[in-house]
């Protein structure tokens, strides 16, 4: 997701400086002639008979003669080495980084590490286990981020303090998209005109932070959900919140016209007109508003509805392929236990699927209002998507069909390798999703095996060359946008070339990349909320910031995934929401610029979109990652 606009209005929960101090633990200690070296560990944990990789980072003239030892939990030596060569530096302060090999500990228990000869600071502790003790809390935490986001009725209060929201979502008007150009394409035109409606978009999730609903994140997010019920271990209560988005998908998508809806809400405002990302609320307060057309905010509480196409009309094949895929997957999934529904499910995929205009003009794809929230360049990666995961479908229930949506499935795919030029997986670019299930199911010939086989290892090599520059081995560049799902991508990726291939050659690089993502980076922060020891307190999220850390539970939005750190520019000066709740949390030393480096920045603060805001296709993309990562151990 390139955030390439005016920042939504998003939330975040409060933190006492009591736990604040409690949470920033050794891992966050500073470098440089008066602190001592940091090291760096996968907080989470390293999978037992796996490369283990931990980092310390510091002045190089004092880590050259340097050495660690490992302790166990009764204090016992177990071992001990010396530090790897350099790998660079990081900034001025930590001009040298250096690998720490720990891939001799496979027995399960928890040590801890400590440097020595380098004026080190106190140890930090890591844990040895199996990959599912390890991860599968984990991608359980996810799926609660999710209950976190449901709208309409059905939401669960347990933890947040939830009840009902936009419930006149139900009985919702159709509007006609804002043109470019007035007020600079990204917001309300006052002559914002409806065409069409009532219908009911009520339910699914909100996409981030904020509470506005759309088709192209959420078909992502469903159809991975449904990747991860067919594909890998059993996660508790993830069918069920499948199930929550798919029936949403389900109202977004008017088969009696032909009408696709792409969005719910209205994104940013004018001086007229206010938008979701003008507001921080609750969303239970958006149905308490007391307004008549016209006014600045009848437009949040009677939310505008915008179209993919007019009815009858072609789809957006990027929208019409994932649509698709995500409904032929439920299709999937329900074919022993329900074959009547799942059949219902399949014949809805082959009507979207058949509506996508296939010739679109360049520039013409659909996304979201304005498609800068959401950019995309590519659809016959989508269309190979829907293709297989029909042909699947089909074969499942004994449908004739699918030897047809196998044959165009290998041609969408040769399409795809042609004419697109892939990056990492996530909401812009799902073939990797798509090669590896043609390359698993759909009996390609041995050249386009090879040819589909050659360009998920080009994905990854992509990373793994990245990485090799980088002193922590990130495969991604941290001062871009979505560093954090990118690296989640990365890991999904080389997952899915190992399974379709059985070639394991980047089973290190994986290990690296989820060390990163929890711990073994520059900041020394686990970018997702209660992993680990570090971990983000101050999501911009309005929910977490308003409800979750009040409700005298010392609930946290756990399970969400952010953006990680992103280019320190970005970060001189948060903005300011009027009635957010005041959150900031930093490491001991009181700020985390001093770890910034190589032009990235991270900072935990609830004004901070650009880092700590989750978001609904991060999770998605983390969840199915995980599960492929458990499915392999």
């Amino acid at each position: 997701m390139n955030h390439d606009f005016p920042p939504p209005a998003r939330a975040v929960s409060a933190v006492t400086a009591s736990v604040l101090a409690a949470c920033c633990l050794a891992a966050c200690s500073g470098g440089g002639d008066e602190t001592p070296a940091s090291l760096r560990v996968n907080q989470v944990g390293y999978v037992a008979g796996e490369k283990k990789f931990a980092y310390v980072m510091g002045d190089g003239d004092r880590l050259a003669d340097a050495g660690f030892e490992v302790v166990d939990e009764r204090g016992k030596p177990a071992g001990h080495g010396s530090l790897g060569p350099s790998l660079g530096g990081w900034n001025t302060t930590y001009d040298d980084v250096r690998a720490i090999d720990l891939s001799s500990f496979d027995r399960t228990g928890t040590y801890r590490l400590r440097l020595v000869g380098a004026d080190a600071g106190p140890s930090v502790r890591f844990r040895v286990a199996p990959a599912r003790q390890l991860l599968d809390p984990l991608r359980a935490d996810t799926v609660r981020f999710f209950g976190t986001q449901r709208d309409g009725e059905d939401v669960l209060g347990d933890a947040t303090g939830r009840v009902a929201s936009h419930l006149t979502d139900e009985e919702a008007r159709v509007y006609e998209a804002p043109q470019a150009g007035s007020s600079d394409g990204k917001a309300a035109h006052p002559a914002l005109s409806a065409v069409g409606g009532p219908v009911d978009v009520s339910g699914g999730w909100f996409d981030a932070g904020d509470f506005l609903k759309f088709t192209h994140t959420t078909s992502y997010v469903v159809a991975q959900m449904l990747s991860t019920v067919r594909d890998t271990p059993s996660v508790p209560g993830l069918r069920e919140e499948a199930g929550h988005g798919l029936r949403w998908l389900d109202k977004m998508w008017d088969g009696a016209t032909g009408t696709l809806y792409a969005q719910v809400g209205l994104g940013s405002g004018d001086k007229d007109v206010r938008g979701d990302h003008d507001v921080w609320r609750l969303p239970e307060e958006d149905d308490h508003l007391t307004v008549k057309p016209g006014d600045s905010d009848y437009l949040i509480k009677y939310r505008p509805v915008f179209r993919a196409n007019r009815p009858g009309e072609p789809l957006s094949p990027n929208l019409a392929g994932r649509v698709s895929a995500a409904f032929a997957l439920a299709a999937q999934t329900e074919a022993a236990e329900h074959p009547a529904q799942a059949r219902a499910w399949l014949d809805k995929a082959a009507a979207v699927y058949a509506g996508a205009d296939t010739r679109p003009a360049k520039g013409d794809l659909v996304t979201t209002t304005p498609a800068d929230y959401y950019q995309e360049d590519t659809w016959r990666d989508d269309m190979e998507w829907a293709a297989v995961e029909l042909a699947r479908g089909a074969d499942a229930l004994g449908d004739a069909r699918g030897s047809g949506w196998g044959d165009e499935a290998l041609s969408w795919a040769r399409a795809a390798l042609r004419d697109e030029h892939p990056g990492t997986l996530g909401p812009a670019d799902v073939s990797a999703l798509a090669h590896a299930d043609v390359l698993s199911s759909a009996n390609p010939d041995d050249a386009l095996a090879a040819d589909l086989g050659a360009e998920l290892r080009r994905q990854v090599e992509t990373g793994r060359g990245r990485a090799a520059e980088d002193p922590f081995r990130s495969g991604v560049v941290p001062s871009d946008f979505d560093a954090v799902p990118n690296t989640f991508g990365l890991l999904a990726t080389a997952e899915l070339y190992a399974r379709a291939t059985g070639d394991h050659r980047y089973d290190d690089f994986a290990a690296q990349q989820l060390a990163w993502v929890f711990g073994a980076n520059a900041w020394g922060t686990s970018f997702v909320v209660g992993a680990g020891d570090v971990y983000p307190h101050c999501p911009q999220h309005q929910v977490a910031n308003l409800a979750m850390s009040h409700t005298g539970r010392g609930d946290i939005l756990r399970g969400a995934v952010v953006n990680g750190p992103n280019d320190a520019g970005l970060l001189k000066d948060g903005e300011e929401f009027e009635g957010a709740r005041p959150c900031s949390f930093a490491p001991d030393d009181g700020s985390w610029s001093r770890f910034d480096g190589h032009g990235a920045g991270y900072v935990d603060d609830v004004r901070a979109w650009q880092t700590v805001e989750p978001a609904d296709d991060f999770g998605s993309t983390a969840l199915y990652a995980l599960s492929l990562a458990v499915a392999r151990s």
